[in-house]
């Protein structure tokens, strides 16, 4: 593989609204960082009430003919959405490694799993049929269809850029609804070319809008009474908050939540594949995954055998510039959050914990400035330190010995996460229970990052996830449409006089 073009487009980010750039009205704008080299790249644009006002008003207009086409012409509209998003493919991954810091070989991997989910939003008509029943009663036929919301939006991180949207937008739009994305303010890049990506593709203006901005964006669409419904990714605390606005402005929301993701470890398990998937699942994206592993459970003498494994890898990451085909892990997104990671291996230290390998004070020659971190592996955490309670989302892996699959289960059971989790083991029977008795929504089997595929959906349990519907798949055309009930029967059917009781079959 040639090495890829980098991005390095140095002009303002703006609002798209009404099928076109727009400044927008606040005069407000952010820095975009970026991580590799610690520089600011860019800067982009953050709205006001009015902007999101704006960009509502476009898709009040223009949603109703949008809905009413038939459902395979808006799926031909994705279709060529889908066409123009591989031939893009590797331009969003260089605007995701430049923003977020991933590697390329990652961003890559994100994006094409965003593709999966426009190539699922193709086939929506066949998820769009209704239910129909002939002679429910004398004379009366019934039948159900789904019809869209109207105007709905989606707020989204900064770990996925590409990939989080395409969760959202693509079945919104193919079940016939408008759509109004806000990305995350630290790599807002990809939202305008995948706006401008839909435009080429045929759809109309106003059926698709990017808000940038922070809180005051968030706020507006929050309480907007024309945005009908809003999907959310990010922190536990912030999708709690979404969710109970949202819902207090009448609104339905699925807010996806914080996550700390336990892999379990047996003794049977094959030892070669459980160190390569810690050290991937772990490692990956620099942590920064809301499926990152950040808990290994070790089970029985198991611990004695991985974790030297374990800290001979993790010391030897190839961490770099993440536009380096070599490249293993790249930047942290923010010094922020880089600082956040680090202070929390010093809590690690103080509680007690084992520090196997400390990734602090990382750098990178030529790339001194950057907002790099090396991984971090700890042995001997306990179920009360706060380095195994809290998300920390980046490359820090906690070891956690425990004696048997019972008290790993109970591990995993009792923690406030249930976004994903995993099992390696050679025993069928061990591979069943577990998958039957964990209270986590995604399950992998020796498979460390168990991320469904688009027509199966995603989401966890417990504060993982805020609502009743998952992501994408046939749980997102439900969050995206209404199920209207129709009762029919034609005049000669109709008995004589008033009928002053509860209709049933006769």
């Amino acid at each position: 593989m040639s090495a890829p073009a980098a991005f390095t487009t140095t002009a303002d980010i703006p609002h798209w609204i009404a099928g076109a750039r727009h400044p927008g009205s606040s005069g407000r704008q952010q820095t975009v960082w970026n991580p590799s080299t610690g520089q600011p790249a860019r800067q982009v644009l953050l709205a006001s009430a009015a902007d999101v006002n704006a960009a509502v008003a476009a898709a009040v207009a223009a949603q109703p003919a949008w809905g009413d086409l038939p459902p395979l012409r808006r799926a031909r509209v994705l279709n060529s959405f889908l066409a123009l998003l591989n031939q893009h493919k590797d331009t969003l991954a260089a605007m995701i490694t430049a923003e977020h810091g991933k590697v390329f070989t990652d961003a890559q991997g994100e994006v094409s799993r965003g593709i999966d989910i426009v190539e699922f939003a193709c086939g929506i008509p066949q998820l769009l049929k209704g239910d129909y029943t002939d002679q429910v009663s004398t004379g009366i036929d019934n039948w159900t269809l789904r019809q869209p919301l109207g105007v709905v939006a989606g707020i989204t991180p900064f770990n996925f850029p590409c990939m989080v949207p395409c969760w959202m937008f693509p079945v919104a739009l193919a079940c016939g609804n408008a759509f109004i994305l806000k990305p995350s303010e630290r790599d807002p890049s990809p939202s305008i070319l995948m706006a401008e990506l839909l435009r080429q593709a045929g759809l109309p203006d106003g059926v698709f809008s990017v808000i940038q901005g922070d809180k005051v964006a968030v706020d507006a669409l929050l309480t907007h009474p024309d945005v009908k419904a809003l999907s959310f990714v990010g922190s536990t605390p912030i999708a709690q908050y979404i969710y109970e606005t949202g819902a207090h402005h009448g609104k339905r929301v699925q807010a996806l939540g914080g996550a700390k993701n336990h892999m379990v470890v047996m003794p049977d398990a094959n030892i070669e594949q459980a160190v390569d998937a810690l050290i991937g699942s772990a490692y990956g994206s620099a942590g920064e995954r809301c499926m990152a592993i950040s808990v290994a459970v070790l089970v029985g003498d198991v611990a004695d055998k991985i974790v030297p494994l374990l800290a001979a890898r993790a010391k030897t990451l190839k961490v770099k510039n993440g536009m380096e085909l070599d490249a293993e892990m790249g930047p942290i997104v923010t010094q922020e959050a880089r600082d956040r990671i680090e202070k929390y291996v010093g809590v690690g230290v103080e509680e007690g914990a084992q520090l196997v390998v400390d990734g602090r004070g990382h750098k990178v020659s030529g790339f001194e400035g950057g907002f790099f971190t090396g991984g971090t592996l700890f042995d001997h955490v306990s179920p009360a330190m706060r380095i195994y309670k809290e998300e920390i989302f980046g490359p820090v892996l906690a070891c956690v010995r425990v004696p048997d699959m019972a008290a790993a289960l109970k591990l995993i059971n009792e923690h406030e996460f249930g976004n994903g989790v995993a099992c390696f083991t050679s025993d069928g029977g061990v591979a069943r229970e577990f998958a039957r008795r964990v209270q986590v929504g995604m399950v992998g089997i020796n498979v460390p990052i168990p991320v469904p595929m688009a027509w199966h959906g995603f989401g966890g349990w417990k504060k993982s996830l805020f609502g009743d519907m998952h992501a994408y798949g046939e749980e997102g055309v439900r969050f995206y449409t209404k199920q209207k009930s129709v009762m029919q029967r034609w005049p000669d059917s109709i008995g004589k006089g008033a009928e002053f009781v509860m209709p049933t079959a006769k």
